[in-house]
């Protein structure tokens, strides 16, 4: 069944934040069992500095995209991309200081990886279709 390019394009945003979570998940568990609790709990913090600000700039494109018209999803866009770099800077300001112990590499490794997951949602966008029907005809 075919869906709608803007219902695919949420169930791709909603499958890539979840991947991001899981692989998150799955890594700070992996580590807590091979390098300790300190690791464990350093890498599942870098994962959610990552899935927490990406949601915040995905729910402002997905509101954005209900409104008429390019500019206020552009707004949205750039609204929500300063808020997901400001919201990143806070939340490693806020675990450096106040958590302790803390693993920064394996924080960093678990932002690293939830990032990675990013490609995913490339690929999955690609294969959710192969050409879009387009009108290149330019009026004519």
């Amino acid at each position: 069944m075919d869906q709608p390019a803007g219902r695919r394009g949420y169930n791709t945003i909603v499958t890539v934040l979840a991947l991001q979570l899981a692989v998150g998940v799955a890594l700070a568990l992996l580590l807590w069992g091979l390098a300790g609790s300190v690791a464990g709990y350093s890498a599942l913090l870098g994962s959610l500095i990552l899935v927490i600000p990406n949601a915040f700039l995905a729910t402002r494109i997905v509101l954005a995209r209900r409104d008429r018209g390019a500019r206020d999803l552009v707004r949205a866009a750039w609204a929500g991309e300063l808020g997901k770099l400001a919201l990143t800077v806070l939340m490693f300001s806020i675990v450096f200081v106040t958590v302790r112990p803390l693993a920064a590499g394996f924080l960093f490794a678990g932002f690293i990886a939830a990032q990675l997951v990013t490609f995913v949602g490339l690929l999955l966008r690609d294969a959710g279709h192969e050409e879009l029907d387009t009108d290149n005809k330019n009026g004519e």
